[in-house]
């Protein structure tokens, strides 16, 4: 039997970033939603509100003796600009922030190291607003965002 584990990441529009963790090897299933805020079931138009509290997210499940987590997140920091407060490229919104859910106290230790170690290599000229906090509920977006880009085509 495969163990399985997951990994939840806020990186911007939850379609290129599902996208993107789609192409690793070792990730078994993607799947975007809503994370973060304190809105019951929101729906995207609740979160494009920016009122919600919640992040677009995706949420990865993983083979860990394929992938490990601490490659999912060196891979997160990878497609995104983590010192962009509330927005990645034209998407502007606390719903677009950079943040890094985790689930459990191995993942919440692998996160603060990598975060402090980018930190410490000054990589980059303006601090990283990354946020590390705990998965408390994870709302799957409507079935039309899931693998969107595929259904769209690139």
């Amino acid at each position: 039997m495969i163990k399985i584990e997951k990994a939840t990441f806020g990186a911007g529009c939850f379609w290129g970033v599902e996208y993107k963790f789609s192409t690793i090897k070792g990730v078994i299933d993607t799947k975007v939603g809503y994370a973060g805020g304190k809105l019951k079931n929101p729906t995207y138009e609740d979160v494009c509100t920016d009122n919600t509290g919640h992040a677009e997210v995706v949420q990865v499940v993983f083979n860990p003796s394929v992938i490990t987590y601490e490659n999912l997140v060196d891979f997160f920091w990878k497609i995104h600009d983590p010192t962009q407060l509330n927005r990645q490229g034209p998407d502007i919104g606390s719903q677009y922030k950079s943040v890094i859910f985790y689930h459990n106290e191995q993942q919440k230790i692998i996160a603060k190291k990598s975060k402090e170690k980018l930190e410490n290599l000054k990589k980059y000229k303006k601090p990283i607003v990354t946020e590390i906090i705990p998965i408390k509920k994870f709302y799957p977006a409507e079935e039309y965002h899931q693998r969107y880009l595929e259904k769209k085509g690139l």
